[in-house]
């Protein structure tokens, strides 16, 4: 944990301060932004590790903080709200979220929501492997994280490209919705099988059109695959 560092974006200075104490007596390196453009800001000049996010913020909110920072960064994000609606959440992850925590929270869940995440970034961030997955009019690099249809770069979140590379590196194998939290999120996320519909719909949109050689196919009572097709 040494030299990880943590940036904080909350309005409420005593969560911001009793988050500040806590992971600074875990070993990181903290900071903390009261308003979402301060959180920008920090962002690039901080270039945390992590950022845990409030929605609510004055001046930009969450929703388009976390837009702002996935158009310039894989980082993870970890959204804090007092919100617990199903949207939000959705919501959240399809902005590019990697986890989402309800306010009231314990400090302990946090940590380990925080532990989890950075070691999936790292795990995937320090792997050598250059295998890219082709098929027609598709083509996927895990190791530049780096999608292309029918010859032409498309954006996408970090762990969309995750998922959908592990499904087209097993083409025609049907996952559950559990495996793939296993094999893609990691055994100890601490999230929903919902994230999995949400971020298989996300890859839908960006996929619809491309070929009709292949489908990320719903395979109703089970899970999801990629399917070659004819």
């Amino acid at each position: 944990m040494m030299d990880t560092k943590i940036l904080v974006v909350d309005d409420d200075n005593n969560i911001s301060e009793l988050l500040k104490v806590y992971f600074t007596n875990e070993g990181y390196e903290v900071k903390t932004a009261s308003d979402g453009v301060e959180g920008i800001s920090y962002f690039k000049m901080y270039e945390p590790d992590i950022v845990l996010l409030d929605i609510m913020l004055p001046k930009k909110d969450g929703w388009q903080v976390c837009r702002e920072i996935r158009e310039m960064s894989s980082k993870p994000i970890i959204m804090i709200t007092a919100k617990g609606e199903v949207f939000d959440k959705v919501l959240g992850l399809e902005l590019g979220a990697d986890d989402f925590l309800v306010k009231p929270f314990d400090m302990k869940e946090l940590s380990a929501r925080v532990k989890a995440v950075l070691r999936r970034y790292q795990a995937h961030t320090n792997q050598d492997d250059d295998e890219v997955v082709k098929f027609e009019n598709i083509e996927i690099s895990r190791q530049k994280y780096e999608l292309k249809l029918k010859g032409k770069s498309v954006d996408i979140p970090p762990k969309e490209l995750e998922l959908l590379y592990f499904l087209a590196s097993n083409y025609n194998r049907v996952f559950t919705r559990d495996q793939l939290l296993d094999k893609v999120w990691g055994f100890d996320y601490l999230g929903d099988s919902r994230t999995v519909d949400v971020h298989v719909k996300r890859l839908r949109e960006k996929l619809e059109g491309a070929s009709d050689k292949w489908i990320l196919k719903t395979v109703w009572g089970v899970g999801y695959k990629f399917e070659l097709l004819g």
